[in-house]
């Protein structure tokens, strides 16, 4: 039996991805200029901040799922989602410096990173879950099949590589990898209908 209930865990995880948001949203500063042209200088802190904004409404939707999805919570899974919310804490400020110097090696490159441990530290709460309900629960054998995960972490590691040879090219993975996850897990989806039929 569950310690600590689903719903303090998912709501304290919506909480902070709501702040994360806000904070990130806070970082397009109004321009200086009353004309259009005066919003060009912002189209790449624009850009970041939507990609990042699309990366964890993914996160926040395949959360929600996975802990759904949770019979139980234990302390092991709540450290493990804390290390996955430590990891997109970080987002606003990897947003922000890629924005601002769009063409950067380096602030492209930490973007990759911080994306990579994010995908790793969901890796991570997931396998705590199926810990929790043994592997061969149904929910083991619905994410058996794992390949956009493994997609994922190969893309971010290619792009972290890239981006010190094209920032474009690093940019155009990052945008793959969010499209790849755009439309949320089906599998989970699946299998909580089931149970609830």
């Amino acid at each position: 039996m569950s310690l600590i209930p689903k719903t303090r865990l998912e709501a304290f995880s919506d909480g902070v991805i709501a702040i994360i948001i806000t904070i990130m949203v806070l970082e397009l500063r109004v321009p200086q200029g009353t004309e259009l042209a005066a919003l060009r200088p912002l189209l790449p802190v624009f850009f970041s901040y939507l990609l990042s904004f699309v990366f964890l409404g993914i996160y926040w939707n395949n959360h929600h799922h996975l802990l759904h999805a949770a019979r139980s919570i234990n302390g092991g899974i709540m450290w493990a989602n804390l290390h996955l919310l430590f990891w997109l804490s970080l987002v606003p400020f990897v947003t922000g410096w890629i924005g601002e110097n769009h063409g950067a090696s380096w602030p492209t490159a930490l973007y990759g990173i911080v994306l990579l441990m994010a995908a790793i530290a969901y890796t991570i709460l997931q396998n705590r879950i199926l810990a929790g309900q043994g592997r061969d629960s149904r929910l083991a054998r619905a994410l058996e099949n794992g390949w956009k995960e493994k997609l994922s972490l190969a893309s971010y590691f290619t792009a972290i590589g890239v981006a010190f040879l094209s920032q474009g090219i690093s940019d155009a993975i990052y945008v793959f990898v969010a499209c790849l996850w755009l439309i949320p897990d089906r599998r989970i989806e699946k299998l909580v209908q089931t149970e609830a039929a």
